[in-house]
């Protein structure tokens, strides 16, 4: 059987940010985090979802961080990127006995070991919204997508392709749920956006109306992706990160075959206007 992931999750990410603070205050406001210090970073936090935010470039991938939670399947990924290369340290402080690495276009990635994923309780009153999956962008999708799936073991649930059959979107999976991470096509390599789920559909107008209150204009939807069959809305940052709260995304059965796609507006969101990167 083919070494893959199936018991890793995103745990956390680490944005670059012109301004930390103020990026961390609108992440207090917009999702309900509170803020403190952690060594360089401004860490923001609420049940499930966790962000590190550091001084650099506004709107560029820190890392993602990713929680293996099964004995074997870390073993068999420290061997894996050993024998592709090797890893790097880890640079994040949330994670113990973690390692990084990088992919092709540079993006990092930490890896880090913890006991059985179980989903993290909200506290009453707290909108709940789970850190869920991170979405890249880049010029070469096949080139990227061959490093998470043959060197990580991420597994392939959907693609994209163009008239010419090329390949313009992939989402890929570490567990049972759709995708925790996707790479999309686009003119330059870049982060694309981060995403949040939240449970129910309902939930999409709860947090919909959390955004109205606090005078934050929706960016785009909300709306349904094919690819995941999710129900979505979009929000920006003051830095101009996307951020993402998702509803009811796929839960996929082990041997569930890919899917294929057309790059079409209809792929992206099924019910009206979509924004195509390329």
């Amino acid at each position: 059987m083919a070494y893959v992931l199936t018991h890793t999750r995103l745990h956390h990410f680490c944005l670059n940010a012109a301004d930390p603070a103020a990026l961390g205050d609108f992440y207090r406001r917009a999702m309900g985090m509170t803020l403190s210090a952690r060594g360089d970073f401004v860490c923001a936090e609420a049940p499930g979802r966790t962000l590190l935010l550091r001084q650099g470039k506004a709107n560029t991938f820190g890392f993602g961080a990713y929680a293996v939670g099964d004995a074997a399947e870390w073993e068999a990924l420290v061997g894996r990127v050993k024998a592709s290369g090797g890893s790097l340290p880890s640079p994040t402080p949330l994670l113990a006995d973690a390692f990084a690495v990088r992919d092709p276009d540079g993006n990092m990635l930490v890896f880090g070991r913890v006991g059985p994923h179980d989903d993290v309780s909200q506290d009453a009153g707290s909108l709940p919204a789970r850190l869920q999956h991170l979405v890249i962008a880049t010029t070469d999708v096949k080139k990227v997508l061959a490093f998470y799936t043959e060197v990580l073991g991420f597994v392939l649930s959907d693609l994209v392709t163009d008239d010419q059959d090329d390949v313009t979107a992939a989402f890929l999976r570490s567990d049972a749920e759709h995708h925790s991470f996707a790479i999309f096509r686009a003119a330059r390599a870049r982060l694309d956006h981060h995403s949040y789920e939240a449970g129910e559909w309902i939930r999409i107008r709860d947090w919909a109306d959390h955004f109205a209150k606090n005078e934050i204009r929706l960016s785009w939807g909300p709306g349904r992706h094919g690819p995941g069959n999710n129900l979505f809305c979009f929000v920006h940052d003051p830095e101009g990160n996307w951020l993402e709260i998702s509803a009811e995304l796929e839960i996929c059965e082990p041997n569930r075959p890919v899917g294929r796609w057309p790059h079409t507006e209809r792929t992206l969101n099924s019910w009206g206007q979509a924004f195509l990167r390329s």
